[in-house]
């Protein structure tokens, strides 16, 4: 790992909490022996800039990198994007430098690693989160 890859965390998890988005959502889904309850997990930033979304693709090293469609006479963005169990390493690595969709990112975690501490009195101990989610 090179010596700027923390530095690099951190700014996609700013770049993130400012330009991301993250989709977790439970939908129906009809198939051939009945209706069941899927989840749809994803993670994406769009930019025009894409030498930063190549840096987030470089860095994080999960996910795609495409143009993304615009109206026309906008200028052209790119759009990086990850799914499923890749969100999850992605928001392993993003969550202790993420403030504004932090609570969407735990959402993500807690679903493929439920919550290991006791939260009665609603307080989380981030020291430990970060050992438990070895960060």
């Amino acid at each position: 790992m090179n010596s700027n890859y923390h530095l690099d965390i951190a700014y996609i998890a700013g770049l993130f909490d400012g330009e991301g988005c993250v989709t977790y959502k439970k939908y129906k889904e009809k198939k051939r022996n009945g209706t069941y309850d899927c989840w749809r997990i994803n993670m994406e930033i769009a930019m025009t800039d894409q030498n930063v979304i190549e840096l987030v693709h470089e860095t994080l090293m999960v996910g795609t990198v495409r143009p993304k469609k615009v109206p026309k006479g906008n200028k052209k963005q790119w759009r990086w994007r990850c799914t499923f169990r890749d969100c999850l390493d992605v928001c392993k690595k993003l969550w202790p430098h993420t403030v504004v969709k932090l609570h969407e990112i735990e959402k993500v975690i807690n679903h493929y690693e439920p919550h290991l501490q006791d939260l009665d009195d609603n307080v989380i101990d981030f020291a430990l989160e970060r050992e438990i989610r070895d960060v």
